[in-house]
Order: structure tokens, then C-alpha cells, then sequence
């Protein structure tokens, strides 16, 4: 199963649109089952897979203490993607997800606060020796800041290749439980998504085989000193 968290210290980056557009689009692109988590207390994530026609994605409920658990009994269950929502602070709670978690995305708004606010992200993910993608979300088409952004992010990290642009159609979308795919799948916010999860896409296959691969060679090495293999989770 590959896990990714939507994490970011600054508040509004749209870590909970964005979290949820990624586990629909992942369903629709194939990568299912897909379960969510909303490990943020204000519950917006929560509150918009409520409002859901849709039966997927799943909702899975956790604590965070027991956040691993809950991961391994997903992948038991045959969840083959999760996606796990953060709150807008650095806390434990966003510890213990990026713990478990395959690949962090950091969404960040093209603006000086989110860009000075996402180094604390950043210095955690970096700690936890785990990979991450800075998705600038919330753009605004053609302005220069978002070249400016894009560069200064790029300096500190991966930087996804896709824009997000800021529409009313993505909150207008999140009102009643949908996603941009599941109103007009061929206009300009839901090409953003599907290009964004292709994208993702890859780069989760890339680390997890990564992930495996070193697994591998150090289950042989223990095993030529006479000690039994310990199987990877993933």
C-alpha cells in the first residue's frame, strides 16, 4: 500500500481540497481501493467525504497514537492507496503521519507567508528521512509571483511540474462532496488534478520499488550472517 500525506504548517495552503482531489482522481486513474484519513480536529475533510454520493474513497477513522496500526489493517483490508490529511501546524500528530507515510506533498500559495512557512515542513519531512513534492496550489494564472515561487521552492525540494490555479470551481465542487473530475472531468481545474496524480503516480511507484529494493538487500546481507529475514510492511 502507498501512503501520502498532504502536510503544511501555514493554514489555507488547500491541504484538505487537495488531499481530497488526489484520493478521488487516484480511484478514477485506477490506484483503488483508496481510503482517507483526517487527522486534522476541524474535521474538514471528514465533513466533505460526509457529504459524498460517491462510495468511494473509503473513510478509515484513526487515532493518531495508533496511526501504524490502523495503516497495516488498511493494507490487510486490500487498500492499495491512502491519503492521509494533516492539521495546519507542526505538531506530533504531523509526525506520526509522515512517519508512516510514502511521499509527503507540501501544497504551498505563491505568497511570501506560505513560502517562509513551509521551511518547518520541510525540516521535518527532511528529518524523518522521507520524500516530498511542493505542489504550488492556488495560483493565479500568469502572475509573476508564481514563477518566483516556483523557483525558490525548487532550490528547496522537488517541485511538481503541475500548477494548481486558483477557480471557484474547486470550492464550489467541495460543497457537496465532490471533486472538479466529477462535475466537467475535461475542464482546466480537473486537467490540473489528473496531471497531478499522473505525476504522483510515478513518483510513488519510483519510491516504494526504492523502498523494496533496499529492503531486499538488506534481508540477503542479514540472512548470509545466519540471522532470519525480516519480510518489508510494503
Amino acid at each position: 500500500m502507498r501512503v501520502i500525506a498532504c502536510a503544511s504548517q501555514k493554514g489555507g495552503s488547500g491541504k484538505t481540497t487537495m488531499a481530497g482531489h488526489i484520493a478521488v482522481q487516484a480511484e478514477i486513474a485506477g490506484a483503488g481501493p483508496v481510503a482517507i484519513l483526517d487527522t486534522d480536529p476541524q474535521g474538514s475533510l471528514a465533513d466533505w467525504w460526509n457529504e459524498r454520493q460517491e462510495e468511494f474513497p473509503a473513510f478509515a477513522h484513526t487515532f493518531v497514537s495508533r496511526i501504524g496500526e490502523d495503516i497495516n489493517r488498511l493494507k490487510d483490508l486490500g487498500i492499495k492507496t491512502c491519503v492521509v490529511d494533516t492539521p495546519p501546524a507542526i505538531t506530533t500528530t504531523i509526525e506520526h503521519v509522515i512517519e508512516v507515510a510514502d511521499l509527503v506533498v507540501i501544497p504551498c500559495r505563491p505568497s511570501p507567508h506560505d513560502l517562509r512557512a513551509a521551511g518547518a515542513t520541510v525540516e521535518l519531512v527532511e528529518r524523518l528521512g522521507k520524500k516530498l513534492v511542493f505542489v504550488i496550489n492556488a495560483a493565479t494564472p500568469r502572475a509573476r509571483i508564481t514563477a518566483e515561487a516556483a523557483i525558490a521552492l525548487s532550490q528547496h525540494g522537488t517541485l511538481a511540474p503541475v500548477t494548481i490555479h486558483h477557480r471557484t470551481d474547486f470550492a464550489a465542487s467541495m460543497i457537496d462532496g465532490r471533486t472538479v473530475m466529477e462535475i466537467d472531468k475535461n475542464c482546466a481545474s480537473a486537467q490540473e488534478i489528473i496531471q497531478l496524480w499522473e505525476y504522483l503516480d510515478e513518483r510513488l511507484t519510483k519510491t516504494v520499488s526504492s523502498m523494496r529494493f533496499s529492503l531486499g538487500n538488506a534481508q540477503t546481507v542479514k540472512r548470509g550472517f545466519g540471522s532470519r529475514g525480516v519480510e518489508g510492511s510494503r
